[in-house]
Order: C-alpha cells, then structure tokens, then sequence
C-alpha cells in the first residue's frame, strides 16, 4: 500500500496527492486529529495493519470525509478528465 500510486499522480494532476495512500507503523494510529489533514487532505491514512483469518489483511484506513470525499474527489475527477481530453477547459 505504501509504494501504491496510480494515474492521477503519473500526471501530477494540482488536486492529486503525491502519495495517495499513508502507511503508518504506530499501533495508535491513524487518529482523526493527526492524520485527517494528510496529503492537504486527499491522501487515506492507513494502520493497524494485521494478518487476519478470513480476509487476509484487517487495518484501519482514515480520509477526510469532506476533502477526499465528496469535494476532492469530484474536483480531482475533473482534473483527470480534462487532463484525458473528454473535458475542455
């Protein structure tokens, strides 16, 4: 997860984090008040990352429901289809 990077960052599009996905090794995190601002906001901040019998993995993932969420994604979304040509500016 910590090396994951896709198409908005191979274009370095303005609203795109440099690292979309944060790792975080301290078995208190990720907490609302310290990571939900990461990456300006658009980055998920993820830990507490253990084996787990059913489904491989379990952890904790956090992203900023406002600025990733509803806002930030559809400005980034944007971006991306501008940034594709099936917008124009």
């Amino acid at each position: 997860m910590a090396t994951f990077s896709s198409l908005p960052q191979e274009l370095k599009l303005y609203s795109a984090p440099v690292q979309p996905i944060i790792v975080r090794d301290e078995a208190d995190r990720p907490q609302p008040r310290l990571d939900r601002d990461a990456g300006s906001g658009m980055s998920v901040t993820v830990g507490r990352i253990a084996p787990d019998n059913v489904l491989d993995y379990r952890f904790v993932a956090l992203g900023h429901n406002t600025i990733r969420g509803a806002a930030g994604a559809a400005i980034l979304n944007a971006e991306l289809l501008v940034a594709r040509g099936y917008l124009r500016k």
